[in-house]
């Protein structure tokens, strides 16, 4: 005898069948030595299946004791019991189980990619086995388009990847004919006397032929042992063959591996994987327009406000409102606003000296409200010209009797249109029309009310015969804060007049409720795009779940071949993470499509793009990738090789 390799010592093994327990194996005892070509046999139901099973660490016994090397294998856990798979054991298989979306080569390597293996030392071997073996031309072949003999080749040359010290057969020719059966056990004698320890698992007397040893199984039990003849002594394996044993360096080319199947995955299963991904498109599609529209909304309504005057501040008399002094309060004047102007956040300054008087044109009379303002009153309330034209400076330095009238009074008192150059009685006072504004939506004025405006000089001299003026009004900057212009303005008047005989009134607080508003309704619709986002999440863990189902025989392929729990699980992980990422990018491409139709069909309206947002959907498909992704990884990782093989 020569050196013990394997050693089964009283093992058993049992299944639950419904509400019974059914003893496969009985107290087997057997000892497998270094170089043997060995046959199993028995008829079916035997447990010889069941027996190559536990010697390939596919299964585990039930009972009693398996050494490999004198290592005591149910001291082992899973990812020890993957190691000695990939790195002594090489599986031949009745049904070939290759991986039908890999080529030849591809199939091949997939053991050593698990060894860590480098790419280029993986490419080679391969290569040089399936040239050894007659694949030279089919290295490129994908399963489907190679015969059964060729495929079970291809089977024979991934046993042999890692060195395979022990190579499992199962059925070897059970799928072939004849002829390429003879050529496959002429084969198997072949690797025999290369050094490898043959075990075959048939039914077949006639395939038994070829061992040196047959054991055969009845019921459960060994009920003959029998050495045909002395085994030739076996090569040692070559170098070659056995540096996979001793490579042990983490390579992270194995993350890469990962992606490169996941996205073949992908690839051979199109529409699964965008039926995968359509949840999370939508999702993200609908959290970033959503935020764009919301920004493009807020930022029209405040360019609506802005253009009403809300980004001003006006300045009164007295201490606040409802001071009852603030009437004989007279220290506001023309020369504070003129002060205001040099203020480097002040975009346009504006007196303004108001009353009430009777407005009379031919035999019309109707109340309106006069206003003397400066130059700048008509920037600083967002006023916009429908004809003529603004009255300038120098109407300021002359009192010019000149006047400009909003849209209400240009209809009120000159339904024909005909206001430019008309002369209307303020009062006493005759002035003449040399502009009309357009309609506006003022928050400070009476949309309903009749307006004419003059130089405040002209009010001032002509009408009140006064120095001083009602209030000044300030449009700020918009790039400014309005409070800290606001406490400029507080100050440089403080220093003025020596004493605070002034208030202030900052209407930016309806441009921060509007914000605030939008801000809030941008919120509520991005929570509802969220919930589809969630949605779209559990979509892709139940289609990942599905695709464990599906993909079972993979995975107990990929578990023979010696893959631990974390590479099965970092694979389907990295395939949800993909799935979700690439969804991501789909959906923020389908956001700016979005934009696109709103700016190509001629919308006034803009939707602004955030990249936080875009960066956070990113991150947010990624991290339901990486959630809902994992529990059907870790439904892979855990499955038993044995069971998952035997799953069509």
């Amino acid at each position: 005898m020569g050196e013990v390799l394997l050693n089964i010592v009283d093992v058993s093994r049992s299944f639950i069948a419904g509400e019974q327990e059914l003893t496969v194996l009985k107290n087997i005892n057997l000892q497998i030595c270094r170089g043997e070509l060995i046959a199993i046999i028995g008829a079916s139901g035997s447990g010889k299946s069941t027996l190559m099973n536990i010697l390939g660490c596919l299964d585990k016994p039930s009972a009693g004791s398996y050494f490999i090397n004198g290592q005591d294998t149910s001291r082992m856990d899973d990812n020890e019991l993957a190691a000695l798979r990939r790195e002594y054991f090489g599986f031949i298989f009745q049904r070939y189980h290759l991986l039908g979306d890999l080529t030849a080569q591809g199939n091949v390597e997939v053991p050593a990619l698990y060894a860590n293996e480098g790419a280029q030392t993986r490419h080679e071997k391969a290569k040089k086995l399936l040239t050894r073996l007659g694949l030279s031309d089919r290295l490129d072949h994908k399963p489907s388009q190679l015969s059964g003999g060729q495929q079970q080749r291809v089977s024979v040359a991934r046993a042999l990847i890692n060195g395979g010290d022990i190579i499992l057969a199962d059925e070897p020719t059970g799928a072939l004919d004849s002829s390429s059966g003879e050529e496959m056990m002429k084969l198997i004698q072949e690797l025999n006397r290369d050094g490898h320890t043959i075990i075959l698992v048939t039914h077949d007397p006639h395939i038994a032929e070829f061992a040196d040893r047959v054991i055969e199984l009845k019921d459960g039990e060994i009920i003959a042992d029998k050495q045909k003849r002395i085994p030739v002594k076996a090569n040692q394996l070559s170098t070659d063959q056995q540096a996979s044993k001793t490579s042990k360096k983490i390579n992270w080319s194995r993350y890469l591996e990962a992606l490169k199947m996941a996205l073949i995955a992908m690839s051979n299963h199109r529409l699964r994987t965008f039926l995968t991904m359509l949840g999370i498109i939508i999702g993200i599609a609908s959290v970033v327009s959503v935020v764009a529209l919301g920004a493009g909304s807020q930022q029209s309504i405040l360019d609506n406000i802005a253009s009403m005057g809300t980004n001003t501040i006006e300045i009164k008399p007295g201490t606040g409102r409802g001071d009852r002094r603030s009437e004989r309060v007279r220290s506001l004047t023309a020369d504070d606003a003129n002060a205001l102007k040099i203020l480097p956040y002040v975009d346009s300054v504006t007196p303004t000296v108001r009353t009430n008087v009777a407005i009379r044109y031919a035999s019309e009379t109707v109340t309106g409200s006069i206003q003397g303002v400066g130059t700048e009153y008509f920037r600083v309330r967002g006023y916009a010209l429908a004809k003529g034209q603004y009255f300038a400076d120098d109407s300021i330095d002359t009192l010019e009797q000149v006047a400009v009238i909003d849209a209400n009074t240009d209809q009120t008192l000159f339904p024909d249109g005909n206001a430019l150059g008309s002369v209307i009685f303020l009062g006493r006072l005759p002035v003449r029309i040399i502009g009309v504004t357009k309609p506006i939506q003022s928050v400070s004025d009476n949309s309903d009310e009749l307006n004419v405006w003059l130089p405040y000089t002209t009010v001032s001299g002509r009408i009140f015969r006064q120095n001083y003026v009602n209030d000044i009004t300030v449009r700020i900057d918009a790039n400014v804060s309005s409070d800290a212009a606001e406490q400029g303005i507080i100050s440089l008047l403080t220093m003025r007049h020596g004493t605070v005989d002034f208030f202030t009134i900052n209407t930016d607080t309806i441009r921060k409720s509007i914000e605030k508003t939008s801000e809030t309704m941008t919120l509520l619709i991005s929570a509802i795009a969220f919930i589809s986002l969630l949605v779209g999440g559990i979509g892709v863990m139940n289609i990942m779940l599905v695709s464990v189902t599906e993909r079972t025989r993979e995975i107990g392929i990929r578990m023979a071949v010696g893959a631990r729990q974390t590479d099965i699980m970092r694979q389907f992980l990295i395939e949800a993470v993909l799935v979700c990422f690439c969804g991501g990018a789909l959906g923020i491409g389908l956001a700016y499509f979005i934009g696109m139709i709103f700016t190509y069909t001629g919308s006034s309206f803009q939707m602004i793009y955030s990249s936080t947002s875009i960066v956070a959907a990113f991150a947010c498909s990624t991290l339901i990738g990486i959630v809902f992704g994992y529990l059907p990884a870790r439904n892979a990782a855990k499955l038993n090789p044995v069971d998952a093989l035997s799953r069509d």
